[in-house]
């Protein structure tokens, strides 16, 4: 396989009928190939997601990642377009599921597409990982670090609500990776949830890195924690290239 990637700006359609902006990455040569969905973490849709778009690029599959905040600020900058939806609650579930479904219908169109599709996300795309194998269709879903799926988020995150009792819903394999000195989720808010997932049988496989706290994956933060990333990146691939092959 060639490692010769195209990489850009497109317009997706949003299951609502919106068209929103999302950044996609993927191989040049043929397929087949599944596609990743990626959901970007709170600060926004930015520099760093557009790394990791193109780092699944780079490992074979088709990755777009949708612009969550499109709807309330286009065109601004990732700061203040995050700024800016926090203080209108957070974005709302049902846009997520619309924006996600959008996403999966555009990479299933691409040529060398296999129809399988996965999805990932950070911070509070990792909670909408969650939401979405809950309410969509889907293949995989890679939960890092996603909090309030089990607690209740603070009251000025008025969009957002806890999510287990969706659990009996979710649709595919689900890897969760969080850190041991997260609090948002904590290490008994993720175990709680990996206790409701075996209880109903779902196929799950969670783990929790020692001396890793919240969006360890991220490079530009200080929070980054290159052994734990390794790790779960590694866990990562591993995962996606069990359920997203032809």
């Amino acid at each position: 396989m060639s490692d010769t990637m195209t990489a850009g700006t497109v317009t997706i359609t949003s299951g609502d009928g919106t068209e929103i902006e999302a950044y996609l990455a993927h191989p040049v040569d043929g397929g087949p190939r599944g596609g990743i969905v990626v959901i970007h973490h709170m600060p926004g849709y930015d520099a760093w997601t557009k790394e990791v778009v193109r780092r699944f690029a780079a490992d074979g599959y088709a990755a777009l990642c949708p612009n969550l905040y499109h709807r309330q600020a286009p065109g601004a900058a990732p700061d203040d377009a995050a700024a800016a939806v926090r203080a209108t609650g957070g974005v709302a579930d049902d846009q997520v599921v619309a924006d996600v479904k959008g996403a999966m219908d555009h990479l299933k169109a691409l040529d060398g597409a296999n129809g399988r599709i996965g999805v990932i996300g950070h911070c509070s795309g990792g909670r909408q990982s969650f939401l979405a194998a809950c309410s969509l269709d889907l293949d995989a879903a890679v939960d890092c670090y996603g909090a309030f799926v089990v607690n209740d988020p603070p009251a000025e995150r008025t969009n957002m609500k806890p999510l287990l009792g969706l659990a009996p819903q979710l649709s595919a394999p689900l890897l969760g990776l969080f850190g041991a000195d997260d609090n948002f989720p904590g290490p008994q808010e993720t175990a709680k949830l990996a206790a409701e997932l075996e209880r109903l049988g779902k196929d799950h496989e969670f783990h929790t890195y020692d001396g890793a706290g919240h969006a360890f994956f991220d490079t530009g933060r200080p929070n980054y924690r290159p052994e734990a990333a390794t790790d779960g990146y590694e866990k990562i691939a591993g995962f996606f290239g069990r359920h997203l092959s032809a």
